[in-house]
């Protein structure tokens, strides 16, 4: 907003990443891509792959927290910060062992 661009963001709906709330994206429009937290960067290559679907032009990918253990990507995205955050397969988690009830991530949770 600071800096007079248009903000438009992707939802994912019925387990498919998307443009929604009316929102679209211009042939040749220059895209930034942001992410909040990267941890695998697939949702960050769903929302790439709209973008080349729109023909708009990626100009970057920035993230707020890196937390990923692996580069997905042929250039790694600039981030604010870097952690260091271990990630289990449920045959190593000692709370799945343990059969600790988890809280799944994200923001559409049902109670």
């Amino acid at each position: 907003e600071a800096l007079g661009c248009r903000m438009i963001f992707t939802e994912r709906e019925n387990g498919k990443m998307q443009l929604r709330r009316g929102f679209n994206l211009r042939k040749d429009e220059r895209v930034l891509v942001v992410e909040d937290v990267v941890t695998t960067g697939k949702s960050i290559k769903e929302v790439l792959d709209i973008v080349k679907e729109k023909k708009a032009n990626l100009v970057g990918i920035a993230t707020l927290i890196d937390r990923g253990d692996q580069k997905v990507f042929s250039e790694a995205p600039t981030s604010l910060i870097k952690l260091s955050i271990k990630s289990y397969v449920p045959q190593q988690c000692r709370f799945c062992k343990d059969e600790t009830p988890l809280v799944a991530p994200g923001s559409k949770q049902k109670a």
